[in-house]
């Protein structure tokens, strides 16, 4: 086999040719190398990762448990190695998928973090400055809980992804994938409003970005995570927030309100409806509370 960390390379650009986002990029590089770095350090290269796969995988796993990485980092790093050989045998440089017949740990399902509606109009209603980045602060909070975006989708938005005539958002979500996502009423007008200020701050005419930084150039994932820290302190919310609780938000707050899964799913722009499952956990959560507090006989 050739060097295992020429191999891992390889397998790095097939990903960003395959469209995939950068951030699984990146967590695949991080888990791959770390994987390269125990091999080489723990076998000293001498080991034929063929013919010994078996060998070096329960060293992996027991380095893994020995650090006491949880159920889910684990199940991530081995998901990626999985992938990682599949590849290989894909590209005849091995004969079979070392890592098929490896089982993850069971992960345990966390109910997503999501803000109360009283906590979220707190914060969308907390006064803003009235100057073009406070307006795009504002415009920013309420376009994540309108449509439920990912941070990467709101910092890649366009000029031309918004449809104030429809109402609706054109999103290019994970693997490059379109789709049309409603926007609600106040978020539109901020919008509205927020481009006539945009204009003071953009450093070149033809940008195209939606939002922009006060070097007017496209927002950074980072800037927006600054952003919506600078607001959820002046909202007083004591919760660890990050701006896909928003989309989290958006989601329950849609399912409480009576609108079927099918359509979050599509909203959200989940692959598998198991995904958005989730929310329908945290909204029975929610009722059993409700009904513990308020029936008679619990």
């Amino acid at each position: 086999m050739d060097d295992l960390g020429l191999l891992t390379k390889r397998f790095i650009i097939s990903l960003r040719q395959r469209s995939f986002s950068l951030n699984t990029i990146h967590a695949y590089k991080h888990d791959l190398e770390e994987f390269v770095k125990f091999y080489n350090e723990k076998f000293e290269g001498n080991a034929d990762l063929e013919k010994s796969a078996r060998l070096v995988i329960r060293a992996y796993l027991a380095f893994l448990s020995k650090y006491n990485f949880s159920s889910r980092t684990i199940s991530r790093k081995i998901y990626a190695l999985r992938s990682f050989f599949k590849f290989l045998l894909q590209e005849n440089i091995t004969s079979y998928n070392l890592f098929k017949y490896i089982s993850s740990p069971k992960v345990k399902k966390s109910l997503p973090v999501f803000l109360s509606k009283d906590e979220i109009t707190g914060l969308l209603e907390i006064p803003k400055d009235k100057s073009s980045l406070g307006l795009r602060d504002q415009v920013l909070l309420e376009v994540l809980y309108s449509c439920g975006l990912r941070i990467s989708e709101l910092v890649s938005l366009n000029l031309d992804s918004i449809d104030f005539f429809g109402n609706t958002v054109r999103v290019i979500g994970k693997g490059n994938k379109e789709r049309i996502v409603p926007i609600g009423n106040v978020a539109l007008k901020a919008l509205y409003k927020y481009l006539d200020l945009r204009k003071k701050i953009i450093a070149d005419a033809n940008e195209k970005a939606m939002f922009v930084n006060y070097r007017g150039t496209r927002i950074s994932d980072r800037y927006v995570r600054k952003i919506l820290n600078k607001w959820i302190s002046a909202a007083a919310i004591n919760k660890n927030i990050s701006p896909h609780v928003l989309r989290h938000t958006f989601a329950t707050h849609m399912l409480d309100a009576g609108c079927d899964l099918r359509s979050v799913q599509e909203m959200l722009g989940h692959q598998s409806l198991a995904t958005t499952q989730i929310y329908t956990h945290v909204t029975t959560e929610r009722l059993k509370k409700v009904y513990e507090k308020a029936h008679p006989r619990t």
